[in-house]
């Protein structure tokens, strides 16, 4: 039987303690008002960047203050228009029409016929400078939301991921179930213990689901009031052609059948497991195949749906047919290394005695496959969305380049080039520092692939790493923890009469 050590008891506590301090003072730094933004955007790295976008508001108001045409010495018209805003060009012409001339003086202009032609050049200015004073004030107003997006952000990034990482091993152990495999019984309780996250994990998300709906954040863009109103200046056609879908109530009930679903399979799945140690027969193992069998149907259309729900309606414009496939596959492997390495942990510290290399060389394999699986999908994407170069589609992409270059590419490097370099050999496989090295590597990177997932959507480039991001994943490292290893030390790590307990005892590969 296993104890929750006090030592890992206090160090999940710790990382829980410093996380929720990180993610306070990420909520407190978040800038209140424009002026704020002002000032961050100053003072920030992305302060180069900024400036540039603000110097052309301010050469847009200079070329919108100058006459539209000059007159040369040599009487030669010369057409300044072409890098003056629309509104000033609109004025420009209506001011040649009129047939009104200007001389440049000196370097200056002067009028020479009346004061109409001053009038017209005062209303040109006063023209283009509020456009241009709107278009900075939406900018910035803009840059505010997106700043005030990233704490939140951080938090439902980490949130989802482990979550989810715990739905993987959820998802595996029903497979495991179903296909009544001999080698994996040994590993239940390991996974039990994981899915024990998915309760807590699901109430904090889904209370999440509720702050984005009734607009404690800004990070669903379909969410925008006004939105679905032609009349109202939001109005986005794309997005109220989704509203019958897209809809704040329709959305968070959905999210409640999925989650409620969930935990519903792992509350009956580890219950009949429990009961079916204390059984005579088989008739508890028979009653968790039936659910499992169930549940892997009602799973494989809620995890798509969860995937266009969660994750792909921040950016309502773009879609994928992939998408649903891909987030599982970075879940499943996320969840695969994680009983990787915790068995590794407890085989350590003395337990789990019937776990053998076999088992770990398998749980390799897992790792190792669903790496690659999960770059099959991630290329097929990328690839056909790049080859279409459909301009809706390949926005999505470009941002990402663009923006969030180093991690984009750098989740290829981590998630495909290390497990396949690693991996690859069979020896390794049955290596735990490697294995470590390796579950360390993985799980870093599909946590960075949930981030540039989620990211550019609600922060843009207004992003980086800093202590929202990092207090958010130590929040729900240190909930995770505490939460897996309190269920692991509730229940025998061995399910004694499992109808293959000893096939899985003797298991050699």
């Amino acid at each position: 039987m296993y104890t929750f050590s006090s030592k890992l008891k206090t160090f999940s506590i710790i990382l829980m303690v410093l996380g929720a301090i990180g993610i306070g003072i990420g909520f407190l730094s978040a800038p209140k008002d424009i002026q704020e933004v002002e000032r961050i955007l100053a003072e920030s790295d992305h302060g180069a960047h900024d400036s540039a976008t603000e110097h052309k508001i301010q050469d847009d108001v200079h070329l919108a203050e100058e006459p539209a045409k000059y007159v040369t010495g040599s009487d030669q018209v010369v057409d300044t228009t072409q890098n003056v805003p629309a509104s000033a060009q609109v004025a420009a012409q209506e001011i040649d029409s009129m047939h009104l001339d200007t001389i440049a003086v000196s370097g200056t202009v002067s009028p020479v016929r009346g004061s109409s032609q001053v009038h017209e050049n005062e209303n040109l200015s006063a023209h283009g400078s509020a456009d241009a004073h709107d278009a900075h004030q939406e900018h910035l107003e803009h840059v505010l939301h997106q700043l005030q997006n990233k704490p939140w952000a951080a938090l439902y990034v980490a949130c989802i991921f482990f979550m989810l990482l715990a739905m993987g091993v959820l998802a595996f152990y029903a497979i495991q179930i179903v296909a009544q495999a001999g080698w994996s019984p040994v590993l239940f309780r390991v996974m039990h213990a994981i899915t024990a996250y998915v309760l807590p994990g699901s109430v904090i998300f889904f209370i999440l689901l509720c702050l984005s709906g009734f607009h404690f954040n800004h990070m669903f863009v379909w969410m925008t009031e006004g939105i679905t109103d032609p009349s109202h200046e939001n109005f986005d056609k794309l997005v109220a052609n989704k509203s019958g879908y897209l809809n704040v109530p329709f959305w968070l009930i959905r999210a409640a059948v999925i989650l409620i679903g969930w935990n519903l399979y792992r509350f009956f799945t580890a219950k009949y497991s429990l009961e079916q140690d204390r059984a005579k027969d088989n008739a508890y193992y028979k009653r968790n195949f039936n659910i499992s069998a169930g549940f892997l149907v009602f799973f494989i259309v809620t995890e798509s749906i969860m995937s266009w729900d969660w994750i792909m309606s921040l950016d309502p414009h773009w879609f994928s047919t992939l998408f649903g496939w891909y987030v599982f596959a970075s879940f499943f492997v996320s969840g695969i290394t994680t009983i990787c390495m915790i068995t590794l942990y407890l085989k350590g510290k003395g337990f789990l005695p019937h776990v053998n290399t076999s088992h770990i060389h398998d749980l390799a394999k897992f790792m190792f496959g669903i790496s690659v699986f999960w770059t099959y999908l991630w290329f097929s994407q990328f690839m056909l969305i790049w080859y279409a170069n459909i301009p809706e589609e390949v926005t999505y992409f470009v941002t990402r380049i663009e923006q969030y270059n180093l991690p984009f590419f750098g989740a290829v490097v981590m998630n495909f080039v290390f497990p396949i370099l690693i991996l690859v050999n069979t020896d390794f496989k049955r290596i735990t520092w490697i294995l470590v090295m390796a579950g360390i590597v993985i799980l870093l990177g599909h946590y960075i692939d949930f981030f540039i997932m989620i990211m550019p959507a609600t922060v843009g480039d207004q992003w980086f790493i800093g202590i929202p991001e990092i207090g958010s994943v130590l929040f729900f490292l240190g909930l995770f923890v505490f939460v897996v290893f309190s269920a692991m030390a509730k229940a025998p790590l061995l399910p004694e009469r499992d109808p293959f307990i000893e096939e899985s005892k003797h298991f050699h590969y």
